[in-house]
Protein backbone atom coordinates (compact mmCIF):
# COMPACT_ATOMS: atom_id res chain seq x y z
CA UNK A 1 0.00 0.00 0.00
CA UNK A 2 1.05 3.27 -0.55
CA UNK A 3 2.41 6.16 1.38
CA UNK A 4 -0.85 9.08 2.14
CA UNK A 5 -0.30 11.81 0.36
CA UNK A 6 -1.50 15.47 1.12
CA UNK A 7 -3.92 14.87 -2.00
CA UNK A 8 -5.40 11.81 -0.32
CA UNK A 9 -5.60 13.64 3.25
CA UNK A 10 -7.88 17.03 1.60
CA UNK A 11 -10.98 15.65 0.93
CA UNK A 12 -10.71 13.13 4.20
CA UNK A 13 -10.20 16.78 5.83
CA UNK A 14 -13.25 18.54 3.92
CA UNK A 15 -15.23 15.41 4.45
CA UNK A 16 -14.66 16.00 8.31
CA UNK A 17 -15.00 19.64 8.62
CA UNK A 18 -18.32 19.10 6.55
CA UNK A 19 -19.49 16.76 9.29
CA UNK A 20 -18.54 18.47 12.28
CA UNK A 21 -20.49 21.33 10.81
CA UNK A 22 -23.65 19.52 9.84
CA UNK A 23 -23.71 18.41 14.10
CA UNK A 24 -23.23 21.31 15.21
CA UNK A 25 -26.26 23.12 12.72
CA UNK A 26 -28.02 19.89 14.03
CA UNK A 27 -27.34 20.46 17.30
CA UNK A 28 -28.21 24.83 17.53
CA UNK A 29 -31.65 23.30 15.56
CA UNK A 30 -32.52 20.28 18.19
CA UNK A 31 -32.28 22.83 21.00
CA UNK A 32 -33.93 25.32 19.17
CA UNK A 33 -37.45 23.00 18.32
CA UNK A 34 -36.60 20.40 21.25
CA UNK A 35 -35.10 22.21 23.92
CA UNK A 36 -32.12 20.66 26.18
CA UNK A 37 -34.25 17.46 27.44
CA UNK A 38 -35.05 16.66 23.81
CA UNK A 39 -31.83 17.37 22.14
CA UNK A 40 -29.26 13.95 22.35
CA UNK A 41 -26.47 13.08 20.15
CA UNK A 42 -28.70 10.18 18.73
CA UNK A 43 -31.34 13.08 17.90
CA UNK A 44 -28.46 15.53 16.61
CA UNK A 45 -26.90 12.83 14.70
CA UNK A 46 -30.24 11.55 13.13
CA UNK A 47 -31.07 15.30 12.01
CA UNK A 48 -27.53 16.03 10.52
CA UNK A 49 -27.71 12.61 8.62
CA UNK A 50 -24.99 11.05 9.96
CA UNK A 51 -24.22 7.60 12.01
CA UNK A 52 -24.47 8.08 15.92
CA UNK A 53 -20.65 6.60 15.83
CA UNK A 54 -19.48 9.39 13.65
CA UNK A 55 -21.07 12.12 15.83
CA UNK A 56 -19.24 10.60 18.92
CA UNK A 57 -15.99 10.19 16.58
CA UNK A 58 -16.31 14.32 16.83
CA UNK A 59 -18.37 14.86 19.92
CA UNK A 60 -17.25 12.03 22.59
CA UNK A 61 -19.89 13.03 24.84
CA UNK A 62 -23.42 15.18 24.52
CA UNK A 63 -21.40 17.52 26.79
CA UNK A 64 -18.74 18.09 24.62
CA UNK A 65 -21.18 18.39 21.33
CA UNK A 66 -23.39 20.92 23.08
CA UNK A 67 -20.16 22.81 24.69
CA UNK A 68 -19.16 23.29 20.97
CA UNK A 69 -22.40 24.65 19.87
CA UNK A 70 -22.34 27.22 22.20
CA UNK A 71 -19.48 28.50 20.73
CA UNK A 72 -20.69 27.86 17.01
CA UNK A 73 -23.71 30.19 18.22
CA UNK A 74 -21.96 32.49 19.91
CA UNK A 75 -19.88 33.22 16.46
CA UNK A 76 -22.66 32.55 14.25
CA UNK A 77 -24.51 35.43 16.57
CA UNK A 78 -21.54 37.41 16.04
CA UNK A 79 -21.28 37.01 12.20
CA UNK A 80 -24.95 37.74 12.12
CA UNK A 81 -24.57 41.30 13.97
CA UNK A 82 -21.54 41.74 11.76
CA UNK A 83 -23.16 41.67 8.69
CA UNK A 84 -26.56 43.79 9.49
CA UNK A 85 -24.67 46.67 7.72
CA UNK A 86 -21.47 45.71 5.93
CA UNK A 87 -20.89 48.84 4.45
CA UNK A 88 -20.92 50.55 8.48
CA UNK A 89 -17.45 51.21 9.28
CA UNK A 90 -15.62 49.70 12.22
CA UNK A 91 -14.27 52.40 13.99
CA UNK A 92 -13.21 52.65 18.00
CA UNK A 93 -15.15 54.10 20.72
CA UNK A 94 -17.21 56.97 19.96
CA UNK A 95 -16.69 56.80 16.78
CA UNK A 96 -19.98 56.74 13.91
CA UNK A 97 -20.89 55.73 10.36
CA UNK A 98 -20.27 57.58 7.66
CA UNK A 99 -17.63 59.79 7.82
CA UNK A 100 -18.49 60.81 11.15
CA UNK A 101 -22.12 61.93 10.73
CA UNK A 102 -24.88 60.37 13.18
CA UNK A 103 -27.21 58.38 11.14
CA UNK A 104 -30.53 60.00 10.48
CA UNK A 105 -33.41 59.29 12.25
CA UNK A 106 -34.63 56.69 9.93
CA UNK A 107 -31.39 54.75 9.53
CA UNK A 108 -31.55 54.34 13.34
CA UNK A 109 -35.05 52.83 13.10
CA UNK A 110 -33.69 50.61 10.36
CA UNK A 111 -30.87 49.38 13.06
CA UNK A 112 -33.30 49.00 16.10
CA UNK A 113 -35.51 46.77 13.76
CA UNK A 114 -32.68 44.53 12.51
CA UNK A 115 -31.11 44.54 16.01
CA UNK A 116 -34.95 43.21 17.55
CA UNK A 117 -34.64 40.69 14.05
CA UNK A 118 -31.65 39.43 16.20
CA UNK A 119 -33.28 38.58 18.82
CA UNK A 120 -36.66 36.63 16.98
CA UNK A 121 -34.64 34.31 14.99
CA UNK A 122 -33.65 30.92 15.71
CA UNK A 123 -30.06 31.61 16.77
CA UNK A 124 -31.31 33.61 19.60
CA UNK A 125 -34.49 30.51 20.64
CA UNK A 126 -30.92 28.23 20.52
CA UNK A 127 -29.15 30.53 22.66
CA UNK A 128 -32.17 30.82 25.21
CA UNK A 129 -32.29 27.10 25.79
CA UNK A 130 -28.54 26.91 26.27
CA UNK A 131 -29.19 29.41 28.85
CA UNK A 132 -31.21 27.22 30.52
CA UNK A 133 -29.25 24.06 30.36
CA UNK A 134 -26.32 25.92 31.71
CA UNK A 135 -28.43 26.73 34.71
CA UNK A 136 -28.50 22.76 35.31
CA UNK A 137 -25.58 21.45 34.21
CA UNK A 138 -21.96 22.32 35.49
CA UNK A 139 -20.13 21.42 32.36
CA UNK A 140 -22.05 23.79 30.27
CA UNK A 141 -22.29 26.74 32.45
CA UNK A 142 -18.74 28.65 32.53
CA UNK A 143 -18.35 27.93 28.85
CA UNK A 144 -21.70 29.73 28.43
CA UNK A 145 -21.34 32.43 31.06
CA UNK A 146 -17.96 33.05 29.03
CA UNK A 147 -19.09 32.94 25.66
CA UNK A 148 -22.41 35.11 26.23
CA UNK A 149 -20.50 37.73 28.09
CA UNK A 150 -18.21 38.02 24.96
CA UNK A 151 -21.30 38.29 22.54
CA UNK A 152 -22.66 40.99 24.67
CA UNK A 153 -19.56 42.99 24.62
CA UNK A 154 -19.42 42.68 20.96
CA UNK A 155 -23.27 43.47 20.48
CA UNK A 156 -22.90 46.61 22.46
CA UNK A 157 -19.76 47.67 20.10
CA UNK A 158 -21.78 47.18 16.77
CA UNK A 159 -24.61 48.81 18.33
CA UNK A 160 -22.61 51.71 19.29
CA UNK A 161 -21.11 51.54 15.89
CA UNK A 162 -24.57 51.62 14.16
CA UNK A 163 -26.45 54.26 15.22
CA UNK A 164 -23.96 56.32 15.39
CA UNK A 165 -23.77 56.88 19.35
CA UNK A 166 -20.69 58.84 21.37
CA UNK A 167 -20.57 57.01 24.32
CA UNK A 168 -18.70 60.27 26.14
CA UNK A 169 -22.34 61.74 26.42
CA UNK A 170 -24.06 61.29 29.57
CA UNK A 171 -26.64 58.40 29.52
CA UNK A 172 -25.12 57.12 25.94
CA UNK A 173 -24.10 54.21 27.01
CA UNK A 174 -26.87 53.31 28.89
CA UNK A 175 -29.48 53.98 26.15
CA UNK A 176 -27.93 51.69 23.75
CA UNK A 177 -27.60 48.75 26.79
CA UNK A 178 -31.65 49.45 27.16
CA UNK A 179 -32.15 49.20 23.82
CA UNK A 180 -31.06 45.80 23.56
CA UNK A 181 -32.22 44.72 26.76
CA UNK A 182 -35.65 45.71 25.09
CA UNK A 183 -34.63 43.64 22.23
CA UNK A 184 -33.99 40.57 23.88
CA UNK A 185 -37.54 41.00 25.91
CA UNK A 186 -39.18 41.51 23.06
CA UNK A 187 -37.29 37.99 21.79
CA UNK A 188 -38.85 36.28 24.46
CA UNK A 189 -41.88 37.40 24.15
CA UNK A 190 -41.95 36.02 20.79
CA UNK A 191 -41.56 32.83 22.23
CA UNK A 192 -44.94 32.18 23.01
CA UNK A 193 -46.72 34.53 20.34
CA UNK A 194 -45.50 36.50 16.88
CA UNK A 195 -46.95 39.45 17.72
CA UNK A 196 -45.38 41.25 14.46
CA UNK A 197 -47.86 44.20 14.36
CA UNK A 198 -47.33 45.06 17.83
CA UNK A 199 -42.90 44.37 17.81
CA UNK A 200 -43.20 46.94 14.57
CA UNK A 201 -45.43 49.57 16.59
CA UNK A 202 -42.30 49.09 19.64
CA UNK A 203 -39.32 49.17 17.10
CA UNK A 204 -40.72 52.51 15.42
CA UNK A 205 -40.99 53.90 18.69
CA UNK A 206 -37.81 52.85 20.36
CA UNK A 207 -36.44 54.56 16.73
CA UNK A 208 -37.73 57.94 17.42
CA UNK A 209 -36.60 57.84 21.53
CA UNK A 210 -32.88 56.26 20.26
CA UNK A 211 -32.72 59.35 17.72
CA UNK A 212 -33.96 61.70 20.07
CA UNK A 213 -31.57 60.43 23.19
CA UNK A 214 -28.93 59.91 20.61
CA UNK A 215 -29.08 63.42 19.00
Amino acid sequence: MGAVTEADRAPKQDRSRVTRQRLLEAAVACLAEHGWAGSTVSVVAERAGVSRGAAQHHFRTREELFTAAVEYVAEERSAALRGLFPTAPRGGRGTTPRGGRRAAGADRTAVVAALVDLYTGPLFRAALQLWVAASNEEQLSPRVAELEARVGRETHRIAVELLGADERGPGVRETVQGLLDMARGLGLANLLTDDGARRERVVAQWGRLVDEALG
